[in-house]
């Protein structure tokens, strides 16, 4: 069964939503964007699940150099640290030197050479997180990848040990992405929300409950 991811949280209130519901992970955004939290916010936000389920803590991070991301992600007691940006094996080895918790690299596929793109994505990471590409924007756009050809670039052998599927996944169709994908995590941001940052509870919900069908 998948498990569920939600991200781009700007309140507690949703975050504890998010743990009641029995997310796996819960994510705050760092990069820039209309979601971007500082260090101070994120922990306020993510606080917001204590005593509520077992979700570990993510931050999303852009093109933020080494230093940075480690003090933020130790101000917000982060377990994970997802980058959108640049993240060669260079920042990567910097960053294991001064964060002990988990790194996921994401992946933003383009329209052609999936393959390509996935191999040795995985490499000194963690997880691999795989977003659809929209230039000027690093996620959270509702923008949906190619479920069908990615699929087929996994089973060609391009699969990562561990697979966090992202971009454009709602409860209406997280179902058929988990059918067809099989990722071991399902991210969703802009699909569960009211406005932008603003998360529908009922929406929320309804994606766990979707996304524990997709795992059956």
């Amino acid at each position: 069964m998948a498990e569920v991811k939600f991200c781009g949280l700007t309140r507690a209130v949703d975050a504890q939503a998010g743990g009641v519901l029995g997310a796996a992970y819960l994510g705050v955004v760092f990069a820039d964007g209309p979601r971007r939290l500082d260090a101070a916010a994120a922990r306020v936000v993510l606080d917001g699940a204590r005593g509520h389920g077992t979700a570990r803590r993510v931050g999303v991070f852009g093109a933020q150099p080494v230093e940075e991301i480690a003090a933020d992600a130790a101000a917000a007691s982060l377990d994970i640290v997802q980058l959108h940006g640049t993240s060669d094996a260079t920042l990567v080895d910097a960053l294991r030197q001064r964060f002990d918790g988990a790194i996921w690299r994401v992946v933003r596929l383009p329209d052609l050479a999936v393959v390509a793109a996935l191999r040795g994505a995985e490499d000194g990471v963690d997880a691999v997180l795989i977003d659809a590409h929209v230039p000027g924007a690093l996620g959270g756009t509702g923008t949906a990848v190619d479920w069908e050809r990615l699929a087929s670039a996994l089973d060609s052998g391009g699969r990562p040990r561990r697979l966090v599927l992202a971009g454009g996944l709602r409860p209406e169709n997280v179902e058929r992405a988990i059918g067809l994908v099989a990722p071991d995590v399902v991210d969703v941001s802009s699909g569960v929300e009211s406005t932008t940052g603003i998360k529908d509870h009922a929406l929320m919900r309804a994606f766990a409950e979707s996304a524990a069908r997709g795992g059956r």
